[in-house]
């Protein structure tokens, strides 16, 4: 049967990617500074194994063939999905995908060197030679996915979004943050006027911030006997569903940033460890693309880990592993503090949103070519004056050059960020619909309800839907603005 063969083969590549995605957490976390150009060799050559064994010629046939098979309706789920991705992985020319590998590494490379520079004259071709390449890679996809350009390099990151869809629920959202950001800060600081901020006291070991991560971990559903904890110059959630490596980053003069860090990681981790375990070694065995991700570690971080009933059970445990004795009063404010700044990865909430909608404009003009690589940074300047009032005019280190995005050309990636924002409160919103009282549980450090509910509508259900008709089955509709929206004014909005 092809159908088997499929499954065999499935197999196989799973054996390959478990490899590639221990060494590359390893490679973040513990590899020896000399080891690096081995790793690199060594994960070459598996990448290029699975490449080849995912993309050889007798695959498409066997495709073919076990359409007409007698499947069951979760085997014909995994052969429909198992056809789109060998789609995706087919239709770029092999020898294009070496060029643009070469470009992106160079790009990438270069990027490290001069953005510490500001050196935009230096970094300016390199970063035209890849996006020359997406434009390229954009017009191959289209073909083959009989797409437009830009929807076909977001399909790589987010089956089954367009901008049609999310291009307007995006627009709206803008139109709403320009003028709701003055006013969060305004009502911050009238606050803060009668309440100073608490500052930050005393030293936090990095040992004893992790201990109170990994408490916090277990407590949300983190499974301990199938993932840990260590740290990585980034934070991120790697390994595999049954050994998930999550790191983060530690200041010993603040617990904060570290901490929300692991909640934001241990949402992916969940969503990992819940993904249907039988499919594993099918496309409909992973997650459903980086929206979803980022909705369901967004989820633990927004959702829980700043909702004042989480602080009211989590105080305790901060006071019993760093010593700090503060009240909701006093940590709030920290939790809940909006500024506007130049730095994506270093935005609140209610600011982040705006950079990412930057992003998703001038990329889409970007490989359209209505905008060209060298009037980036006016570009750039004059959006982030018009939706946050700061200027990069003169500091493109903190402007086009700011993200690795683009060096390594992830076009079509950005607007997962802030549709995972508001995946995470529309799901929040059909959550407190069918149990009301849900935040009262995180008082008491119980998170079986929103864990239950997310097990049997998000993780469940793998790659079986589009991220459109996961989103509706899930909360009951489809992708809408005002949840987002309505929970921003309620926290931020006074």
């Amino acid at each position: 049967m092809s159908f088997q063969k499929l499954d065999e083969l499935g197999h196989r590549l799973e054996a390959l990617g478990h490899a590639l995605a221990i060494l590359g957490a390893d490679e973040a976390t513990q590899m020896a500074v000399g080891g690096g150009e081995a790793r690199a060799e060594a994960m070459a050559t598996l990448a290029g194994m699975h490449h080849r064994m995912a993309t050889a010629p007798e695959i498409a046939d066997w495709i073919e063939a076990a359409q007409d098979e007698a499947l069951n309706e979760d085997q014909a789920a995994a052969l429909r999905e198992f056809r789109r991705q060998h789609l995706n992985l087919t239709c770029l020319p092999p020898e294009f995908v070496e060029r643009q590998m070469r470009t992106r590494m160079r790009c990438e490379q270069l990027w490290r060197d001069l953005r510490a520079r500001n050196d935009w004259a230096g970094f300016q071709p390199a970063l035209g030679g890849v996006v020359d390449l997406v434009r390229e890679e954009a017009q191959l996809r289209a073909e083959a996915l009989k797409l437009d350009p830009y929807d076909a390099l977001m399909e790589q990151f987010d089956p089954g979004n367009r901008v049609a869809d999310v291009g307007p629920v995006l627009e709206e959202l803008k139109t709403f943050l320009v003028d709701f950001v003055p006013r969060a800060i305004d009502v911050q600081e009238k606050r803060l006027a009668k309440r100073p901020l608490k500052a930050l006291s005393g030293t936090y070991p990095v040992d004893r911030q992790r201990e109170l991560g990994l408490a916090l971990m277990a407590a949300v559903g983190f499974d301990v006997t199938h993932g840990s904890l260590s740290v990585s110059h980034h934070p991120f959630c790697g390994g595999v569903p049954t050994d998930v490596r999550i790191t983060t980053r530690y200041r010993t003069t603040e617990f904060l940033s570290a901490l929300m860090g692991v909640l934001h990681e241990t949402g992916h981790a969940l969503y990992e460890q819940g993904l249907p375990r039988e499919w594993a070694h099918w496309p409909l065995g992973k997650a459903r693309g980086m929206a979803i991700h980022e909705s369901q570690s967004l989820f633990v971080e927004k959702q829980i880990g700043r909702n004042p009933a989480f602080w009211t059970w989590a105080l305790p445990m901060v006071e019993r592993h760093l010593g700090e004795d503060w009240s909701l009063d006093d940590i709030l404010p920290h939790v809940h503090r909006v500024e506007r700044g130049l730095i994506r990865v270093d935005a609140d909430e209610v600011t982040y949103p705006l950079h990412v909608i930057l992003r998703f404009e001038l990329e889409q003009d970007l490989v359209a070519g209505r905008l060209e690589v060298a009037d980036l940074p006016e570009a750039w300047d004059a959006r982030m004056q018009a939706y946050l009032g700061l200027s990069t005019i003169d500091n493109p280190a903190d402007g086009p050059m700011q993200d690795v995005h683009w060096p390594s050309g992830a076009f079509g990636y950005f607007p997962s960020y802030t549709l995972g924002a508001m995946i995470a409160a529309q799901q929040w919103t059909a959550i407190e619909r069918e149990h009301p009282d849900v935040s009262a549980d995180f008082a008491e450090g119980r998170f079986d309800r929103v864990n239950d509910w997310r097990r049997e509508r998000i993780w469940s259900q793998g790659s079986r839907w589009s991220t459109p008709e996961l989103i509706e089955r899930a909360t009951g509709e489809p992708l809408n603005a005002d949840h987002f929206r309505r929970h921003l004014e309620a926290r931020y909005g006074g």
